[in-house]
């Protein structure tokens, strides 16, 4: 993949470093030349003491915070830019760095590096993910990774996007979306962003004529403003590759046809199960959004690896009744070592025991092995209470996206039959994760996560 001109910078950062040091502590010197200069005019076009008046039209203020802001913000969108970070990162991304711009982290070679190392490291990992997050949020057919295969059959040839335009032309929002959609595309291809005005005008003769050809994509516009973007043979193998890199191969259980394979459900241990640690910063996301736990609630963690989703939970609240089970002797001595109570033995032999207020897991993506760790975790949690129904145990369990968006979940009884193909799927428990949030683990397969209650 070329992308074009990376790094752009013409010194070092070490030099641009340099350059706004010397700028920021030469602030106060400048501030006082400014009022020295105002006061001077003052003196100049007065006799004798006698002030009448301002010979300019405005005064403007200037302040060192100011000064130091202003310095701060063109400092990191200079490397932001001499690095081409605003090619490679995400439309998401790149929205995020615009509003963290209002407020900028301290300008040191440090903090450079935590802020744009990864996107230097690994370019094309980060225009992958922006490809992905513009499908991902486009159709649900490419929130399954099963889906996701160069040439398969099922995927759509095209995308729906609301609000394209509106009677004066280029609409914000889906607009903005559209013009996401074209320039991950543009760039996983090599090319530059396209260009506001030539943009504007195919959005504009699309709007006018009811459709317009673009680089190898036609957009159709409809009456309502909506728009469908199509994508020709070539275009669609191109973004189907790009994907199945993205997602990898690491779910062996599913076919190349996107089938999963037949299995003889056990118990056993599957010898080739990956183990992807969930990211502190999931765990963290999961826990503020859907967990209130009160003094010694019990909870269970099946498959616990190291101990990272126990320990959160214990920062959270320290006195609730937590257990871990983890069958691999070495990631259980991690845990315990943590000082984390772990069980070490097979989850899936443990017999049922009906008294936990919540379970929290990440079972083994690989295929539909986490069939088993869900259907099984069921049986431990508290059932309803006569005289308080809606008083339960819960399960919040982490899974690949194909569990809910092949239809799995609800096959198997744990949401709605047809909740994968409605508009709002957290309706029925299931939440999506990120794009890439396990990316740190090893793997971009999509995932989320279901919160559901004891059956009763």
């Amino acid at each position: 993949m070329n992308v074009e001109n990376m790094p752009a910078l013409q010194r070092s950062l070490a030099e641009i470093i340099e350059e706004y040091d010397a700028k920021a502590k030469a602030i106060p010197a400048l501030c006082k030349e400014y009022e020295d200069f105002h006061s001077k005019i003052g003196m100049e076009t007065s006799l004798g003491g006698e002030y009448v008046g301002r010979p300019y039209s405005y005064h403007p203020s200037l302040s060192e915070r100011q000064c130091r802001e202003t310095l701060a913000q063109s400092a990191w969108q200079h490397i932001y830019k001499g690095l081409n970070i605003n090619r490679i990162a995400s439309a998401k991304e790149r929205k995020q760095f615009e509003m963290a711009l209002q407020n900028p982290p301290e300008f040191t070679l440090d903090n450079i590096r935590a802020t744009f190392g990864d996107y230097i490291l690994k370019p094309r990992f980060h225009i992958l993910k922006g490809l992905a997050e513009c499908f991902v949020d486009l159709d649900r057919a490419y929130k399954s990774h099963s889906k996701v295969k160069v040439g398969v059959e099922g995927l759509p040839k095209r995308i729906i996007i609301n609000s394209v335009t509106d009677s004066y032309g280029f609409s914000g929002y889906g607009g903005d979306r559209l013009k996401d959609t074209v320039n991950a595309i543009r760039v996983y291809e090599g090319k530059k962003h396209v260009e506001y005005r030539e943009f504007a005008d195919f959005l504009d003769l699309a709007r006018k004529r009811g459709e317009a050809e673009f680089d190898g994509m036609r957009l159709k516009v409809f009456k309502n403003g909506n728009g469908h973007l199509f994508f020709g043979p070539e275009k669609l193998r191109l973004i189907n590759k790009a994907l199945a890199e993205f997602y990898g191969e690491v779910l062996a259980d599913v076919s190349d046809d996107g089938e999963v394979e037949p299995k003889k459900q056990s118990t056993a241990v599957s010898k080739d199960l990956q183990f992807y640690p969930t990211p502190r910063k999931v765990i963290d996301g999961i826990i503020s959004r859907q967990l209130h736990m009160e003094d010694g609630l019990k909870v269970l963690e099946p498959s616990c690896g190291e101990g990272a989703i126990m320990e959160a939970l214990l920062e959270q609240n320290p006195n609730i009744d937590l257990i871990g089970i983890e069958y691999h002797a070495g990631r259980a001595m991690e845990a315990k070592q943590k000082g984390l109570r772990v069980a070490r033995g097979n989850f899936l032999e443990l017999p049922p025991q009906p008294i936990y207020d919540l379970i929290v897991m990440n079972p083994p993506f690989y295929g539909t092995h986490w069939k088993k760790h869900v259907e099984h975790a069921m049986n431990f949690l508290k059932p309803p209470l006569k005289d308080k129904p809606f008083k339960r145990g819960s399960l919040i369990c982490i899974l690949p996206a194909t569990a809910f968006y092949d239809g799995h979940l609800g096959d198997m009884g744990l949401v709605r039959k047809d909740a994968h193909k409605l508009d709002r799927p957290y309706d029925s428990g299931w939440r999506d994760l990120p794009v890439g949030s396990f990316a740190e683990s090893g793997t971009n397969v999509p995932t989320g996560y279901l919160h559901i209650q004891a059956k009763g």
